[in-house]
């Protein structure tokens, strides 16, 4: 298959984070060229006359099991969150249900440019989840959330040791590497609070074993700090590191509540922190320092987190929060937008381990791009300005036309072409309102 995208404006974020004025071919999934006019057979050309094409854009940190709860647990603190909301909703989860929440979290972050994710999903029929993610063609790094301990989990989500173990081996040996690499496997450990250190110490293993990358939450809320100094007699990043998880396979989400001790156990051990600040605003939790983290060279990113903790999944925002939250204390110099842009980008890749495969556009790496149309009023003019801050500040998920993973269309001028999506939306309000029903007939998870 060979495509050609004609006459754009590319982004390419390579290492001089050139923009030019041409053609992008696709070969096979891989881009073959990109040049001021190409000149070659193709089976298929995209006119890009007046667009703007950039690399597919990486969210860190996702919930795609979550999606169906949008709306579902507002105006609550973290904790609370999770125990009068979340978790009763998780547990109350079938088949289908799971896999309506993922197509449709997926089918938002199509529609907004978003190519690659790394997601959590919850304890049971995450195969679902796996298959919605296969079907759709977007890249992930995902796995199934692991829970053996902690008070307020509904039994149906608590599991021992060895099975959460068993069940996640599982779903690595038949997943991992599914599609040429677009599906790979990580342990995904809650949170130190919902996992005891035996779990915690078999997923350090294992991850090792298989070479497999480690996803969790961590210093999201000071409640959960709290608990974990506790129980661990430490702080979550510490206590971390003292059980040899710390490294680069990790991938933490959050990281709100950081002392100097654990910045320097972040930077030393190349742990990765995926920054979601919609989520923590909504949560109340607070907001990371990022200026600090990147004063120690942290690899950072970016995520919506869930759809139940933000109400959306669009990465345009997520950029733009993560630009302006941090500039009242620390100056209006203090989080630029090329910096907010190489997080969603190639500081995703980094993140995901696939800095080589994606993240910018280059010669040789995998296909994952979006094309928009700045041509709006809430984007213009263009002249003069920098393009990368009308990214950031200005466009919209709205503004993304067409959405390209591994070379393949997945979405042509705003039509999804992998999922049905009135089928998406139906069967996603009749799987809500049976788990609705579930929970409430158990007594739990229902609004006061």
């Amino acid at each position: 298959m060979r495509l050609l995208i004609r006459n754009a404006e590319i982004v390419t974020m390579n290492r001089e984070e050139e923009v030019i004025f041409g053609d992008l071919l696709i070969e096979d999934g891989r881009i073959a060229e990109i040049a001021p006019q190409i000149e070659k057979k193709v089976d298929q050309t995209i006119d890009a006359t007046g667009k703007t094409v950039i690399p597919g854009l990486i969210q860190t940190h996702i919930h795609l099991c979550q999606t169906l709860f949008r709306g579902q647990a507002d105006d609550l603190e973290l904790l609370d969150w999770l125990r009068k909301r979340v978790l009763p909703l998780e547990a109350a989860h079938d088949e289908e249900s799971l896999y309506y929440s993922a197509m449709l979290g997926i089918g938002e972050l199509i529609s907004g440019g978003t190519t690659s994710v790394v997601d959590m999903e919850t304890v049971h029929h995450t195969d679902a989840a796996f298959r919605a993610i296969a079907e759709s063609g977007i890249r992930a790094l995902s796995g199934k959330v692991m829970m053996d301990h902690g008070e307020g989990v509904p039994p149906a989500l608590m599991e021992d040791t060895a099975t959460s173990i068993q069940k996640s081996v599982e779903l690595l040996e038949k997943w991992h590497n599914y599609d040429d690499g677009r599906i790979r496997y990580a342990f995904c450990p809650r949170f130190v609070v919902s996992c005891s250190e035996e779990l915690l110490i078999q997923v350090r293993d294992l991850a090792e074993k298989y070479d497999v990358m480690i996803h969790t939450h961590a210093s999201e809320n000071k409640g959960e700090i709290n608990l974990v100094e506790q129980e661990r007699g430490m702080r979550n990043v510490l206590y971390l590191d003292k059980i040899g998880i710390a490294s680069p396979r990790l991938i933490l989400a959050h990281c709100v509540w950081l002392d100097d001790e654990e910045r320097r156990v972040i930077r030393e051990r190349g742990v990765k922190v995926s920054h979601c600040p919609g989520s923590n605003l909504k949560l109340a939790s607070g907001y990371a320092e990022i200026p600090e983290l990147l004063a120690c060279d942290a690899k950072l990113s970016l995520g919506a987190d869930g759809a139940a903790c933000n109400n959306n999944l669009d990465m345009f925002q997520e950029m733009r929060m993560a630009a302006l939250i941090q500039k009242p204390l620390h100056g209006p110099t203090s989080m630029p937008a090329r910096e907010v842009f190489r997080m969603a980008t190639i500081g995703g890749a980094e993140a995901m381990g696939l800095a080589d495969e994606i993240g910018s556009l280059e010669v040789g790496k995998k296909a994952d791009l979006a094309i928009l149309d700045l041509n709006h009023f809430h984007n213009s003019p263009r002249e003069g300005v920098d393009l990368i801050s009308r990214l950031v500040y200005s466009a919209k998920s709205s503004d993304v036309e067409t959405t390209i993973i591994n070379g393949k269309i997945v979405m042509e001028k705003g039509v999804m072409k992998t999922m049905d999506k009135q089928k998406v939306l139906q069967e996603s309000n009749r799987s809500i309102r049976r788990l609705l029903d579930r929970t409430a007939k158990e007594g739990v998870g229902t609004h006061s």
